[in-house]
């Protein structure tokens, strides 16, 4: 709670908290997250930049990213769907506290509130651009080597991760290790509770498609519908196509080698997940969902670091992320009186 004075007494008010949203996951755990803290003032803005990155989104060059006009227009629909307080690129000010769903890219406008910074999920591979950021920190944008640079920005007061074996793996990267707190992540921390669902369907081979292409990575969208097809032999075999990739094209490239798939371009894709008999996908986070759901996994990460790396199945992730910040909202008496926090 922040104290304002009024006639020499102390008047408290709720707490001004901003988040920074993005695609539709990071945006309901940040919703969930504002729900954990009943008694703040949220606000609430898709994901933005600095003016170069808004310069380039009006040039239609960010449309494979969160900070395109597709996925900005998608945050906004559900932002406006669930009847929460918007302030569009955190232009009202005055804020105690941000929480943001990336650190790649940090707005300077806010730079006078202390950052909470919530893991989205499983990271981009360890590329090219990855390693150019590491050898130029300073001179090259972290958003080049795509979410590979989470945690590089060490402008965060807390980063809250999904479990020990991510807390380790972004320290090892260079993340301040007094700042990396876990605790879970909320749309990965009760996987379980996806078995409770009405999909009609069971006993299939379920593919995850991902935006590779959209995202200007490389990928053999043939050779991978042929290795999912001869996963699946004689199973029925469905796709469940990535929200951010082209439909259109997707779905002919399907039906042209197997026009006996189901393909779904929407759908509870969690819900499929916890319904099928094997899970094949390349990148995605939905990896975890399988593996803590016991499904065979196929994923181009090796499935045990997948397995050191899983979600801590807390199902209280939202809740401990407000305690995170609502530690940072305490006045800097009451944080010494109770001492230095400790890391999970």
């Amino acid at each position: 709670m922040a104290n304002l004075q009024s006639r020499g007494a102390p008047v408290v008010r709720p707490a001004r908290v901003l988040f920074i949203c993005g695609s539709l996951n990071q945006t309901t755990q940040l919703h969930a997250v504002a729900r954990a803290m009943p008694d703040i003032e949220p606000r609430f803005t898709p994901f933005y930049g600095e003016r170069y990155v808004a310069t380039m989104r009006q040039l239609g060059l960010l449309e494979s990213t969160i900070g395109g006009n597709k996925l900005r227009a998608r945050c906004l629909a559900y932002l406006e769907r669930n009847g929460l307080p918007v302030d569009i690129d955190g232009a009202h000010g005055g804020y105690d506290l941000v929480v943001s769903c990336t650190d790649v890219v940090i707005p300077h406008n806010l730079d006078d509130a202390p950052l909470v910074v919530v893991q989205e999920g499983i990271l981009d591979p360890s590329g090219l651009g990855w390693h150019l950021v590491r050898r130029m920190p300073t001179a090259l944008p972290r958003w080049l080597a795509g979410t590979a640079a989470t945690g590089l920005s060490q402008k965060y007061q807390r980063f809250c991760v999904a479990s020990r074996g991510y807390r380790d793996l972004f320290i090892a990267r260079g993340a301040p290790a007094e700042r990396v707190v876990v605790t879970g992540i909320p749309n990965f921390d009760d996987c379980a509770a996806y078995a409770f669902n009405d999909f009609p369907h069971r006993d299939y081979v379920l593919v995850c498609t991902s935006d590779a292409r959209e995202t200007l990575k490389f990928h053999n969208r043939k050779q991978f519908i042929v290795r999912a097809q001869r996963i699946a032999g004689r199973r029925p075999l469905f796709f469940k196509l990535h929200p951010n990739e082209n439909v259109v094209r997707a779905r002919r490239e399907i039906e042209q080698l197997v026009p006996t798939a189901s393909i779904y371009a929407e759908g509870p894709t969690e819900a499929m997940i916890a319904n099928c008999s094997t899970l094949v996908t390349e990148w995605s986070s939905v990896a975890f969902v399988g593996l803590a759901l016991g499904k065979e996994v196929f994923s181009s990460h090796s499935l045990n670091e997948l397995r050191e790396l899983m979600p801590e199945q807390n199902r209280s992730a939202a809740r401990r992320i407000g305690r995170v910040c609502r530690q940072l909202l305490e006045p800097a008496s009451a944080r010494s009186a109770r001492g230095p926090e400790v890391a999970a």
